[in-house]
């Protein structure tokens, strides 16, 4: 379907099959029915003249890889009605500028957002309790980002390599922040670790060359390998005593760390400060 260039899917319609508009590279307007429940398995993946799409309140569900390498997609509305986005539904999406997720959501998928190297602003409401792995993997022009009280997990890599992430929050609900997490980005300059997590995992903040600051709250009982590695702008480091696992070149090569403030059990920790 190289030479379609607009469709408009009537009300009667409740579901967009998988890859019903699969590499329609010429398509530029859409107009989905308010029928609509679903939209299916790369419906519109590789649509890459495609530059905004509105998604009525009638859709439940966006499905994985759905608009997949819709490389000029600069805006979509997402309705309050859906209550799941797919793994990879908007991967290399690379001219999305920014995303508001619903109310409606609880989760949002493995590699949801990857590749979205324009995405700059991105809303996580309230009602998320877990970013999946890969969610905004290589968001690079990402630059804040407010975790909710309610996610109670961030997944492994699912902020690797934003590069431009100056500012997180995360929620008082996070018990645990996946491996490779946080990995590269060079621009984070603090991070607060809430009472609430009780696991860091490995290489999770490794190469945030710009991290000067960091406070681990008092329930994290655990720092994996290689978990600060490379953080060579932070100077102190102040360890709870709830802490009774380093991992292994935790913070091995922050050059400029200079104050380092243990709990008593840890007494021969060489290797996971060298």
């Amino acid at each position: 379907c190289t030479n379609l260039a607009s469709i408009t899917i009537p009300d009667s319609v409740t579901s967009i099959g998988d890859d019903a508009f699969y590499y329609c590279t010429n398509l530029t307007s859409v107009t989905i029915g308010n029928s609509v429940t679903s939209i299916g398995v790369a419906a519109f993946e590789s649509c890459t003249s495609l530059t905004s799409v509105t998604i009525p309140d009638s859709v439940t569900s966006i499905g994985e890889y759905a608009f997949s390498s819709c490389t000029s997609l600069t805006s979509v509305t997402i309705p309050d009605s859906v209550t799941s986005i797919g793994e990879y539904a908007f991967l290399y999406c690379t001219s999305l500028t920014s995303v508001t997720i619903p109310e409606s959501v609880t989760s949002i998928a493995y590699g949801a957002f990857s590749y979205c190297t324009n995405l700059a602003s991105i809303t996580i409401p309230d009602s998320v309790t877990s970013i999946g792995d890969a969610t905004f993997y290589n968001c690079s022009s990402l630059t804040s980002v407010n975790i909710p009280d309610g996610v109670t997990s961030i997944g492994e890599y699912a902020f690797y390599n934003c590069s431009s992430l100056a500012s997180v929050t995360i929620g008082n609900s996070v018990t645990s922040i996946g491996t490779y997490a946080f990995y590269n980005c060079t621009n984070l300059s603090r991070i607060t670790i809430p009472d609430s997590v009780t696991s860091i995992g490995d290489r999770t903040f490794s190469y945030c060359t710009s991290l000067a600051s960091i406070t681990i709250g008092n329930s994290v009982t655990s720092i994996g390998y290689a978990a600060f590695y490379n953080c060579s702008s932070l100077t102190s480091i102040t360890i709870p005593d709830s802490v009774t696992s380093i991992g292994e070149y935790a913070f091995f090569s922050c050059n400029n760390l200079t104050s380092v403030t243990l709990p008593i059990l840890f007494k021969d920790s060489y290797s996971s400060f060298s």
